[in-house]
């Protein structure tokens, strides 16, 4: 049996998943296959780190030496030939965090940030709770796959835009962009002096015959107005850690973002953040292989079931991540419709499109990053809420 069908218990452990779906859905009895985290167990070496961290029993003031900086470096390279200098690295708590702190260092408020909708919800918050005005270049749904559409893209940038952020491989839907596209989306905010924030939280988790490409790798150009934000969080089941980085050759940036850490007074990571950051990229590589497979297999199931017991629904077929986006827009219900048959007959807590913006109305989002035996569970489920 695979390590990873082993069914671990996570209530009561403070999960968001798991302990807070009536402060959620109003609910408790429902299966939550919602918030993106996994419910397996991280590498044996990340543990094991960790808990040899936890014997030595003194937890004072810690930095993140150059041991966890060249672990990064190495991982970025081998993972996607992409050559940093562990001078670029800046750290903070998570990729949220992170892209708030380069909002208030790069824009004032009432300046002009663009988004490619659907996208992942903190986009929208934190651009609006910094005081920023969103832009919206929708992206083209057809035939089950989504692309960019340039002309809305470049019309967005002509507004006077800022700051782009870029989600890349792309929440909800699972599309890993291609060197073309990333290239044609740099070079029209090089065109306008756009600054590009890369979410590539999800790069690692890429299935087989895509290939994640950091945009920041392309060229020099591209890569001096660019920060990639990185974490091991959705890798490695890691996010409860709370560590990420961002990285940037651009001096003038590091500074700015630097004066922004210095006013929150944020100067370091956790402990075990960094113990398990290190000890993730380090030594976590056999553990990813392996669970790519099985994430693999659990989308070939789910393809498999929703074609045979409902048909009337349709998977975007994802390039990365372990989130399903789930077309169910034939059904001809409302939203809210749709969250109550899946709440109320289905018993299954799942995202609902219209978070993440225009074009997510009539979606839903799945996450698959469980073992089969639940995976099975919740489709089961879906089929009683959404089966004719």
């Amino acid at each position: 049996m695979s390590k990873f069908e082993e069914i671990i218990d996570r209530k009561g452990s403070s999960s968001v998943k798991w302990d807070l779906t009536k402060t959620v859905f109003g609910k408790e009895d429902v299966l939550p296959m919602w918030v993106a985290d996994m419910d397996f167990l991280p590498p044996q070496n990340v543990l094991e780190a960790l808990e040899t961290r936890l014997k030595h029993g003194i937890f004072g003031y810690t930095f993140v030496g150059d041991q966890t900086a060249t672990s990064i470096k190495d991982w970025l390279q081998k993972r996607h030939g992409w050559q940093i200098e562990t001078s670029w690295l800046q750290y903070s708590p998570g990729v949220v965090p992170a892209i708030s702190t380069i909002i208030q260092a790069l824009t004032i408020p009432g300046d002009k940030v663009l988004v490619q909708s659907p996208v992942y919800t903190p986009f929208f918050n934190l651009v609006e709770d910094n005081g920023r005005e969103i832009v919206n270049a929708q992206l083209d749904y057809h035939d089950g796959s989504y692309s960019i559409d340039y002309q809305a893209f470049e019309e967005s940038l002509q507004t006077g835009v800022k700051l782009f952020l870029l989600c890349n491989p792309h929440n909800p839907s699972g599309r890993v962009w291609k060197k073309e596209e990333l290239t044609k989306m740099a070079e029209l905010c090089h065109k306008y002096d756009v600054v590009i924030v890369s979410d590539e939280i999800h790069s690692d988790l890429v299935y087989k015959s895509h290939s994640h490409i950091p945009l920041a790798s392309l060229h020099e150009t591209y890569r001096d107005r660019t920060i990639t934000c990185i974490a091991p969080s959705k890798t490695f089941n890691l996010a409860g850690l709370q560590a990420s980085a961002m990285i940037t050759s651009n001096p003038d940036i590091r500074e700015k973002i630097a004066s922004v850490h210095k006013k929150q007074g944020f100067f370091t990571l956790n402990t075990f953040g960094i113990i398990g950051m290190e000890a993730a990229y380090r030594h976590g590589e056999q553990w990813l292989e392996e669970i790519l497979e099985y994430l693999q297999e659990n989308v070939k199931v789910t393809a498999a079931f929703i074609e045979e017991h409902l048909p009337e629904l349709k998977l975007v077929n994802p390039e990365g991540t372990y989130l399903l986006w789930i077309d169910c827009t034939k059904l001809n219900l409302s939203d809210e419709e749709l969250k109550s048959r899946l709440l109320d007959q289905g018993k299954l807590a799942l995202e609902p499109g219209t978070k993440y913006g225009p074009g997510g109305e009539g979606f839903v989002r799945m996450n698959i990053a469980c073992p089969r035996g639940t995976l099975k569970d919740g489709l089961e489920r879906l089929k009683v809420a959404l089966g004719s």
